[in-house]
């Protein structure tokens, strides 16, 4: 697996074209090895007549079947044992079912490696302590989710002083305190040390929603910012315009636009996406993004509107290779950005309804069902 090793340690995370090779090659290897250490994966590539033995290509990649995350939702399928798994998470399970998601240690390094060239180059990292706000779930026995383990990894790209959270386990569940947030929020205002905001951008708005209500406009001190990440789930028909909040944003606790960094990714494919400073989600060089048609699950050009395939070779503990989400989306060349980074960006622009993404997996679906594999 060196060739995932090396990728995932390359020192510029938008070199796709000089890391293309490198990038295949992770991509045979780990394919290989889910196919031969899972064996319901191997089921499903069988039954899709494909082979991991024969990726040599870009084009051999984006042939590799797609599973969409529902299918994670309704399967467990791993390649090691679960007690090799350094790390486990499930996704948010907002439709009432969680996906369950492992990774092996050399993928958590590789990881790392990811979190620290992403955030170098975004400039993410700072020795300043600060006061964090985290709009999202506080860390509790019971949640495994991956968003609740990524928001409370986001207060380490700067040392924590307090921690403050708008959703606090109570009495057996969680309930959203805004208002406790906004009281915060006026003592740090006070204090010589900058705050970071992370977390949904539906919660970001509530709280700015609610300062605007009380009419309270802060000052935070120099170098406070704002990170946002996730979509907005059950408050879909609450949703905001992004605009809307960086505008708030600065009218209410005194961030500015710069200042504010959307993150995109998923449970199934843990791969960091960072906007840049047009907020736009440029491809790193760990993933690959291919937008297919719904009908048929072709690959469509740039500029066209389908279903969004993420691909990235960067775990073993399970088959996460290619997942289909039910996002909509368009890759867009990267002039079309003028921000100065070299790779296409992905742009989300809706979702469809998981019940309309038909994908190779389901045949793998009746692959696993005449096995007896629930």
């Amino acid at each position: 697996m060196t060739a995932r090793k090396n990728l995932f340690r390359h020192k510029f995370p938008y070199d796709l074209q000089g890391t293309e090779p490198l990038f295949i090659e992770a991509m045979r290897d780990n394919c290989v090895f889910q196919y031969e250490n899972c064996p319901e994966y191997k089921r499903i590539l069988d039954g899709c007549g494909f082979s991991p033995y024969n990726i040599q290509t870009m084009e051999d990649v984006q042939n590799i079947p797609p599973l969409p995350t529902l299918f994670f939702k309704r399967h467990r399928l791993t390649a090691i044992p679960e007690n090799r798994m350094l790390i486990k998470a499930t996704s948010s399970g907002t439709g009432g079912r969680q996906s369950f998601v492992g990774f092996d240690n050399t993928g958590m390094l590789c990881g790392l490696d990811m979190v620290l060239t992403m955030g170098k180059t975004h400039g993410l990292f700072s020795k300043m302590p600060a006061n964090y706000v985290i709009l999202g779930y506080k860390p509790h026995k019971g949640n495994n989710t991956a968003v609740t383990k990524t928001a409370f990894g986001s207060t380490f790209f700067a040392p924590a002083l307090k921690r403050v959270y708008a959703l606090k386990y109570e009495n057996g569940s969680y309930k959203a305190d805004i208002e406790g947030v906004a009281n915060a929020l006026v003592k740090f205002e006070k204090q010589p040390f900058p705050v970071r905001f992370m977390g949904f951008p539906s919660y970001t708005y509530f709280m700015l929603k609610l300062l605007a209500e009380r009419g309270i406009r802060l000052r935070l001190p120099k170098g406070s910012r704002l990170f946002l990440g996730g979509g907005w789930k059950q408050f879909y028909t609450e949703a905001v315009e992004k605009t809307v909040i960086y505008e708030m944003a600065e009218e209410y606790l005194g961030i500015p636009e710069t200042a504010i960094t959307e993150f995109f990714g998923a449970a199934e494919h843990p791969i960091l996406y960072t906007d840049c400073d047009n907020h736009h989600f440029h491809i790193p060089i760990y993933s690959r993004v291919f937008i297919r048609d719904p009908a048929d699950l072709s690959v469509l050009p740039t500029g066209s509107v389908g279903l969004v395939n993420l691909v990235t070779p960067m775990t073993l503990g399970m088959p996460l290779l290619s997942v289909m989400t039910d996002d909509l989306g368009i890759i867009h060349q990267a002039d079309e950005c003028g921000c100065g980074i070299s790779s296409p960006y992905l742009e989300i622009i809706g979702r469809t309804g998981v019940k309309g993404i038909k994908t190779c997996a389901a045949g793998a679906e009746d692959i696993l069902n005449d096995s007896g594999k629930r």
